[in-house]
């Protein structure tokens, strides 16, 4: 019961953080709600848009209500535009799609997929859903973070890139690999509400980053996809990636493989070959 309350108030929080997101100008009924003092549409614009009773969308928003129906969760999805990210993350919060609510086991990477990222020439992780990086090559050392120097705890890429001084100094779309990440682990955080290292996790980087509580605000989620990685390292100059995952390794869906792959039609290729063969 208690994960059940929890879960509800995340989707609450998540709906409230989607209104607030909105725009009133371009919804045409809003102006018969009179001045607003707050941002983005009332609830009860929301609640008109979808259908549904204000004093439902209220307790719905305040995670009060139990079960939503699929019918309703599809009209305020429209009400409030969700992108299709969006509705499929509202979809997992209200237990839909069949997904799992057991909490994971620790899961510990094999000797064969370290020594299988360990013969790629790019720079490769292996991560799980909190993203903490449970295996790497020396090309991820090299051009990524100075993993061998960090503690176990601390190899977590959420926190890295915003903490790491290196990286965020060498990393030229910076702004948009953050969007990315936080939105990729908003989205886990909010469906394994029975993973309490989240929440601890989120309160120290709330502590330490204020970018990082900003951008946490906002609620914004992203599903995994190929991401560009730009990085203007000291040594090799401009190295261009793409960021390709790979998920469900072995069957499990909470570990996925993280390889940089040089953009072709650059040099970055060239580079990498120089320094993989250049003494450490």
């Amino acid at each position: 019961m208690a994960l059940d309350n929890q879960k509800n108030k995340i989707l609450g929080q998540f709906l409230k953080s989607r209104r607030e997101r909105l725009n009133p100008e371009r919804i045409e009924m809003a102006s018969r709600f009179g001045r607003r003092r707050t941002p983005g549409l009332r609830r009860e614009e929301v609640a008109h848009l979808a259908g549904v009773s204000i004093t439902w969308y209220t307790w719905l928003e305040q995670g009060r209500v139990a079960f939503v129906s699929r019918e309703v969760i599809d009209s305020v999805s429209r009400a409030l535009q969700l992108t299709a990210e969006e509705y499929a993350h509202l979809l997992r919060l209200a237990n839909y799609e069949g997904i799992a609510e057991a909490a994971p086991e620790p899961v510990n990477v094999n000797p064969e997929l370290h020594a299988l990222i360990g013969q790629l020439d790019y720079p490769s992780i292996i991560a799980n859903h909190r993203t903490e990086v449970l295996a790497y090559n020396r090309m991820a050392t090299e051009i990524i973070a100075d993993f061998d120097a960090m503690p176990p705890q601390e190899r977590v890429m959420t926190r890295i890139l915003f903490a790491d001084p290196r990286l965020n100094e060498q990393l030229v779309n910076r702004e948009e690999i953050r969007d990315y990440t936080i939105g990729v682990f908003r989205m886990n955080h909010d469906q394994k509400p029975d993973d309490l290292w989240f929440d601890a996790f989120v309160r120290e980087m709330c502590l330490k980053s204020v970018e990082f509580e900003q951008k946490w605000r906002l609620h914004d989620v992203q599903q995994k996809k190929a991401m560009l990685f730009t990085l203007d390292h000291p040594g090799a100059g401009l190295l261009h990636f793409q960021l390709n995952s790979f998920s469900n390794i072995n069957g499990n869906p909470d570990l996925h493989c993280c390889i940089f792959t040089p953009v072709a039609g650059t040099d970055t290729a060239h580079k990498l070959a120089a320094m993989q063969h250049s003494p450490r």
